[in-house]
């Protein structure tokens, strides 16, 4: 298929996603648990309604959140929900960790900031 003008238009009228990696998926799961617990699918949701042409896909959100697990940053515990079926996997960023969370949150809103500013 030969490439026409109006495909390049079509592109840049409705950009392609831009799905996070492990890096970028760790520092913005922190900056939303910075401001209170979350799940794994509200996560996925924020990202989508806070920034509009990036996604985060199941995988990579869980592998982020395996990882921040494991090390101690976050933790885990069930919560059922009102009006829910299963309960929901619940994650909080652990007392200790609130310093450096702040710092790799930070990375993600430089992110941001330069990738608004790229446009």
């Amino acid at each position: 298929m030969q490439m026409k003008f109006d495909d390049i238009y079509q592109f840049f009228q409705d950009p392609p996603p831009n799905y996070l990696n492990k890096e970028l998926a760790v520092c913005y799961v922190l900056s939303v648990l910075l401001q209170g617990e979350s799940y794994g699918t509200q996560l996925i949701q924020q990202l989508e309604r806070d920034y509009p042409t990036y996604r985060l896909s199941d995988t990579v959100l869980y592998s982020a959140l395996k990882f921040l697990e494991e090390t101690g940053a976050i933790s885990g515990y069930w919560k059922k929900v009102e009006g829910r079926g299963r309960p929901r996997r619940m994650y909080q960023i652990r007392q200790e960790w609130r310093e450096q969370a702040q710092e790799l949150a930070g990375f993600w809103r430089s992110y941001m900031t330069k990738a608004s500013r790229a446009i």
